[in-house]
């Protein structure tokens, strides 16, 4: 065995000991079913197949690698859903494999950067937001700290890193807003509701200080049971928790709520600039993929809307 040959068996060996506890985490920490548990591990074992074939070392794969694999998950014919469900599952992996140090970050940029056809993120109904939120009605800081967070996605559409990156002092009770810091630092004011003004100021009042330890200071918003800001990830994992006590849909993520937050303002007659505004997009174009307003729903807003789009309007 040449010593390239070998480096690729090591690299196999590790990939396939960190899917083994990667699905292990699934279940145990973030208590998915044991029927989501065995999908990721049937996903991720086929791409462990896949690259023992055709000679990839997992741990050093390049974007060019990863396009060939997804290209023969086409070709076989996989659905699109299938194969993006797969490409999923990788990233999750990789990226928790970056943070136990058990791959390069290189390897997690090849994984992350395809990008398949355009598809749109799950809204959630008011009834599944409301299943959500009630897994955290209880008095206890944690509960109070939940329940705040997804409030906050649900009244703002902000991000979860912008929810990660929140201090106490960006929250304005008094103007009813809050403050969020997008991509490239741009500042957006977004309005709140009684009912997610009304959760902070309880969790602020009186869950997050029980949070802190003492002597320990910090002014972020969203603080671990140690007192400690919380991440992104973290957040991540305290949603997708939520999601599964509430037996909703594995696929749910806080994106979610964004994109139902963007098509709630659209539906109640918001104009596709407030939405952009508010969601902090550059482009209007983008606003508009992630509404997925229709072509049928543009058409019959410009015909209202245009003064000479009227069929009797005078030649």
């Amino acid at each position: 065995m040449t010593p390239e040959a070998r480096s690729r068996a090591r690299e196999q060996d590790a990939l396939d000991e960190a899917i083994d506890a990667w699905c292990a985490r699934l279940a145990d920490v973030r208590r998915l079913s044991d029927n989501t548990v065995r999908g990721y591990r049937h996903d991720l074992a086929s791409f462990s197949g896949w690259a023992r074939r055709e000679g990839v070392a997992p741990l050093s794969i390049t974007h060019r690698e990863l396009r060939r694999y997804l290209t023969e998950l086409s070709r076989a014919g996989y659905a699109a859903t299938t194969v993006s469900r797969r490409l999923s599952a990788l990233r999750g992996l990789y990226r928790w494999m970056l943070r136990e140090g058990r791959c390069p970050s290189a390897a997690v940029a090849a994984v992350s950067s395809p990008k398949l056809s355009q598809t749109l993120p799950h809204t959630m109904s008011d009834e599944e937001a409301s299943r959500l939120l009630s897994t955290c009605s209880g008095p206890e800081p944690v509960d109070l700290r939940d329940r705040a967070f997804l409030e906050l996605l649900y009244a703002s559409g902000a991000r979860i890193s912008e929810a990660a990156g929140l201090r106490l002092g960006d929250v304005d009770f008094a103007q009813r807003q809050v403050t969020l810091f997008g991509k490239g630092s741009k500042e957006r004011i977004v309005p709140l509701y009684d009912r997610a003004l009304e959760s902070l100021r309880a969790y602020v009042d009186h869950g997050r200080g029980a949070l802190l330890r003492p002597g320990h200071t910090t002014d972020a918003l969203f603080v671990s049971t140690r007192g400690n800001p919380m991440s992104a990830d973290a957040l991540r994992t305290r949603f997708e928790r939520h999601v599964a006590e509430a037996g909703l849909e594995p696929g749910l993520t806080p994106h979610a709520m964004r994109h139902t937050f963007a098509t709630e303002l659209l539906s109640g007659g918001a104009d596709l600039r407030s939405v952009q505004e508010l969601l902090g997009h550059e482009s209007l174009s983008t606003t508009q993929v992630y509404t997925h307003l229709s072509v049928d729903r543009l058409r019959e807003a410009a015909r209202r809307a245009h003064p000479r789009a009227s069929s009797h309007g005078s030649a």
